[in-house]
């Protein structure tokens, strides 16, 4: 069973129809979902997303986000620029449970273009199962926490 979350969710242009069955389903299992991008096909810059949906997770601790552009990679790069975002692009059932078991990644993003819309719902689920297991890994994820401060 997965634990109910708060949830940021983010687009361009490129993932719209995307965002809709990814907040249907995330509704469907009891998840709070906040839309902070477009509704709309018309051109949007991809890393004004991205920051609003990070600036609102690095906030509120303990939620997560949630980001569709056509690759997947602008938008985890643009929320990685985000102090206390450990943003992954997760494209296989491994990376999606690892990101958030070893990396406590606080947001996942996706190729709207290069993945099925039933591949991600299955990637999502993996990752919210998922829980992160500290120890080592908290060291870890700590060092990457200091490389915030330190830039």
């Amino acid at each position: 069973m997965l634990a109910v979350m708060k949830i940021f969710i983010g687009n361009d242009h490129r993932g719209v129809n995307l965002k809709k069955i990814i907040i249907e389903w995330l509704e469907a299992n009891g998840h709070t979902v906040e839309n902070l991008g477009t509704n709309t096909t018309e051109s949007v810059d991809y890393p004004d997303p991205a920051a609003l949906v990070a600036k609102r997770v690095a906030a509120e601790t303990g939620s997560i986000g949630i980001l569709i552009c056509g690759s997947g990679v602008g938008m985890q790069m643009a929320a990685n620029k985000i102090k206390g975002i450990r943003a992954a692009q997760i494209w296989d059932p491994w990376v999606a449970e690892y990101a958030k078991r070893h990396n406590d990644a606080n947001v996942i993003t996706f190729s709207n273009e290069r993945q099925t819309h039933g591949q991600i719902i299955g990637l999502i689920e993996i990752f919210l199962s998922a829980e992160f297991e500290g120890g080592r890994h908290g060291v870890r994820v700590d060092k990457i926490n200091k490389l915030d401060e330190r830039s």
